[in-house]
């Protein structure tokens, strides 16, 4: 490499390293963590008392904000909610879904989602054992319980024997703190 471009290299990586120090801690995360639809996020969230920086943890680790998105098991939009579910909140909720896609549509789907998580929490009086139940489902969170392998508290929830819904517990949790320092009272 001759002087030139060296220098050059140089130079790069200085400027490279005075943009990373110049911005902030929470200017980094935000790239990390950003957060969309707030119209619907604040609204759902507070039409069904639940934080919307949960909400916003939910759809990060969801869909990282993708509202097309469909997992291989069917589950749809930026909540990823499976249809089954889906259409039973819609009723609940008065939303008439006519044709699934409707829940690609954000509104609709953080309308939803957060119903539903709303629901959960009712029912498990616990935000870990909502969240577990959000991912693998009510009734084998309520079975978990039943046999002993977590408890209805939900203060041996590292006890989860699924990996994925126990890995996914810990992401949501995670998330859910980072939203909050970024975006709350800020």
């Amino acid at each position: 490499m001759n002087k030139s471009k060296k220098i050059i290299l140089v130079i790069a990586i200085a400027i490279f390293v005075i943009i990373i120090v110049t911005l902030s801690q929470s200017s980094i995360l935000k790239v990390f963590f950003k957060i969309d639809y707030t119209e619907y996020i604040y609204k759902y969230g507070e039409e069904y008392n639940i934080d919307p920086m949960l909400i916003a943890a939910i759809i990060n680790v969801e869909s990282e904000y993708n509202r097309n998105i469909k997992s291989r098991s069917g589950a749809m939009g930026l909540m990823q909610l499976m249809e089954e579910t889906a259409l039973e909140e819609a009723d609940e909720v008065g939303e008439n879904i006519i044709v699934t896609e409707k829940l690609y549509n954000p509104e609709v789907n953080i309308k939803i989602g957060t119903k539903y998580i709303a629901k959960l929490i009712k029912k498990y009086d616990n935000l870990y054992l909502a969240l577990a139940a959000y991912n693998a489902g009510m009734g084998n969170v309520d079975r978990w319980i039943e046999e002993g392998i977590i408890k209805k508290d939900g203060t041996d929830i590292e006890n989860i024997p699924l990996k994925e819904t126990n890995n996914y517990v810990r992401k949501i949790l995670r998330d859910y703190k980072i939203y909050k320092y970024l975006y709350e009272n800020k």
